[in-house]
């Protein structure tokens, strides 16, 4: 029997509206996870001592439960890949990445998206250090040296070093004796000041802590190159979260205000005078310098 012209378009309105409410509610679902869980999980990248960024996160921990009414749950990972994979997998919501970190998140996830900064990460920067007993005084006394990076996949202690090392006409494969990569930019200072390497480069926050609580002998280590300024850490969220929950999370950084006794001891711990908004543009440069220095394909 032929259905009538106004019955099926009839069907069809039904049938168009019910798949739309159907994407609709599967999207409000994926997005809730982490509500309906009650947890939110933040983690990050591995730049210092085990001990020290717990010391750290825990205190942001607590300052996001009091802002979101959620649980929040602090993991530690052992690499920086381990982060990347956790936001990928969706095991981890928020995470503290270095620049390049967040180029690779990116990527991988194709819709991580950087919510915070500190002022400091608009203008961040790496020292190149070298013992007393190298002789070494600039980077082309580098050449023939012992030197250490710090991750792999760290922006301030391998790739943006590693940049500003090949603009100047140094390659680290052909020029230097020995490469070593330290895991960590605390790391990187201590093997410089025992002798271990002759050299190596850390970022400039964390070698200013270094010196300011004595835990780096200047007899023994100095500063021999300050890099040009890039942008580097960020707080990311995976790009599913509910944008309700992403604004809460944003709002939680930037509110963070050095006037206020029990922020401003949060804010010391992440070595920031404040955090402002940021945006995935920022990072190009972390990008194109990756590409180039082939850390990219």
């Amino acid at each position: 029997m032929e259905i009538p012209f106004w019955a099926a378009a009839k069907r069809a309105t039904f049938g168009g509206i019910l798949r739309g409410l159907l994407v609709v509610l599967c999207g409000m679902a994926l997005s809730a996870t982490v509500l309906a869980q009650g947890v939110l999980r933040i983690s990050a990248i591995p730049d210092e001592s085990p001990t020290e960024l717990q010391r750290k996160f825990s205190k942001v921990a607590a300052h996001l439960e009091k802002e979101t009414g959620m649980k929040v749950q602090y993991t530690a990972v052992t690499d920086y890949a381990a982060v990347v994979e956790g936001l990928a997998a969706k095991k981890i919501d928020l995470a503290w990445l270095g620049g390049f970190t967040f180029v690779q998140a990116r990527l991988r996830t194709g819709n991580a998206v950087p919510i915070a900064q500190r002022v400091e990460d608009e203008k961040f920067t790496s020292k190149f250090i070298a013992s007393s007993a190298s002789g070494v005084k600039g980077l082309a006394d580098l050449k023939g040296k012992n030197f250490s990076f710090g991750s792999v996949s760290s922006t301030s202690g391998h790739l943006m070093p590693r940049f500003f090392l090949l603009e100047n006409k140094i390659n680290p494969e052909k020029d230097f004796k020995r490469i070593a990569y330290s895991g960590a930019h605390d790391a990187t200072a201590l093997q410089v000041e025992s002798g271990k390497v002759e050299a190596g480069v850390l970022n400039a926050s964390v070698w200013d802590k270094l010196v300011s609580e004595k835990k780096v002998d200047l007899k023994k280590v100095r500063v021999i190159w300050t890099t040009p300024p890039y942008y580097d850490y960020n707080w990311t969220v995976r790009g599913d979260l509910d944008p309700a929950l992403v604004k809460k999370l944003t709002d939680a950084f930037l509110k963070l205000d050095p006037k206020n006794p029990a922020h401003k001891e949060l804010l010391d711990l992440q070595r920031a005078s404040r955090f402002v908004a940021t945006k995935p543009e920022n990072y190009k440069g972390i990008e194109a310098a990756a590409r180039s220095a082939g850390l990219l394909k």
